[in-house]
């Protein structure tokens, strides 16, 4: 019964924490605009700035994906956990009080250095606690449920003033904090971490074959933020390019990805225990993802009414984020996992930077969004192909075991 309340304490805790960290993540850009105008900002600068602020936020979430991945195989799962909660609930909070684009942009480059840490040690720390047989169920509900942070943060932006909006996610972060009570770190860390303090950053990178397993399991989660950041957040121009007369509402676009998102994360985690295999699950995913592109770029927008629901597809073929997340956390031993777990969906994440470069150069090139969309994103769905034939299926892997690094 102990061991029962522990598993159901920290499964909690991850799930609501990833909760609040994509409700941050996504309210941002749901209110960029709307904050920057209450800022003074107008026309030209409203773009200028949105794209600093991401960009500065990505840097942080970069660096605190590498900076918490060393410290939770060095310290421990728990430290990374409540301590990236923290940071970006304090962040959130300062959000809703700056005054000036400087002022903003220290803090949204802080909120990545906290979010950036979050996901990577809670999927560590429940993978590590749980029965392999019965991980992937508690990585879904994970998934599932902080996914739906982003529908929140859409419901929630449209009833708030943004400083509001912001000053609800801390507060939900902060009070998240409280539960910490009940969760104990992973056995297998405290273990490996009493028998030895193997731990090298650069040894990793030594090994040929964990390098390109890592890379592997980077590009595997690529696609999802094309997805996301290129064909979903640029819905209102991608419909008027297809020649649709309604006006279509970016955040809504994107709460619709997301709903669609984790239904997805729900069945894929399903799946992927009823199949009793990560891999196979993936590629009917990938195909999946493949098809719903496909039908988003090339067939006619009637109205508003399909384009809504089209986002909720494309966000369901790629709700295969928690597989990803549960493959990348099997890869690699005890020594090296909460590095490999909390810097892949950064860096898979950090992709977007050159997919959106790309992209712009394509549409300058071809003149069309379509065809640009369409070149980027065959380009990645093939690589997601070949990184997930060359991944070996770990659903009945052992975790209980460590990196020779030397």
């Amino acid at each position: 019964m102990e061991r029962k309340t522990k598993l159901v304490a920290a499964v909690t805790v991850a799930a609501l924490g990833y909760f609040v960290d994509i409700y941050d993540l996504l309210l941002f850009s749901i209110i960029r605009v709307t904050s920057l105008k209450d800022l003074g900002l107008s026309g030209q600068e409203l773009t200028q700035t949105g794209i600093f602020l991401l960009d500065i936020q990505m840097i942080g979430m970069l660096i605190g994906g590498i900076a918490w991945g060393i410290l939770g195989d060095k310290k421990g799962r728990l430290s990374v956990l409540f301590g990236s909660i923290l940071i970006y609930s304090l962040a959130n909070i300062a959000n809703g009080f700056v005054n000036g684009v400087s002022a903003y942009a220290v803090w949204r480059f802080i909120a990545g250095l906290g979010l950036a840490g979050e996901l990577g040690a809670g999927i560590t720390l429940v993978a590590e606690l749980m029965p392999k047989s019965k991980r992937g169920y508690a990585t879904m509900l994970v998934a599932s449920v902080g996914i739906s942070g982003a529908v929140a943060a859409y419901f929630i932006s449209s009833m708030f003033h943004w400083r509001s909006s912001f000053f609800i996610g801390g507060g939900l972060g902060l009070l998240l904090l409280l539960l910490r009570v009940g969760v104990t770190e992973s056995g297998m860390f405290t273990q490996v971490k009493a028998m030895t303090d193997n731990y090298n950053f650069f040894g990793f990178f030594r090994s040929k074959e964990n390098v390109l397993k890592y890379i592997r399991c980077i590009l595997i989660g690529v696609p999802l933020w094309f997805v996301v950041g290129i064909l979903v957040t640029l819905s209102p121009e991608f419909a008027r390019e297809k020649g649709s007369q309604y006006e279509i509402i970016g955040g809504l676009a994107i709460a619709w990805c997301y709903g669609g998102m984790a239904l997805g994360d729900i069945v894929s985690g399903l799946l992927s225990q009823y199949l009793k295999s990560r891999v196979k699950v993936v590629f009917l995913f990938l195909a999946l993802t493949v098809l719903s592109v496909f039908i988003y770029l090339f067939v006619p927008s009637v109205s508003s009414t399909w384009i809504y629901p089209l986002c909720g597809l494309l966000g369901f073929s790629v709700g295969y984020w928690v597989i990803f997340m549960t493959i990348t956390t099997e890869q690699f031993g005890t020594n090296i996992r909460a590095t490999v777990t909390t810097t892949a969906p950064n860096f898979a994440r950090g992709a977007l930077v050159p997919t959106t470069i790309l992209f712009h150069i394509l549409v300058t090139w071809t003149g069309s969004m379509v065809t640009a969309a369409a070149i980027v994103g065959t380009i990645l769905l093939a690589l997601a192909f070949w990184a997930t034939r060359g991944i070996s299926d770990s659903f009945h892997k052992d975790l209980n075991y460590v990196e020779k690094l030397d």
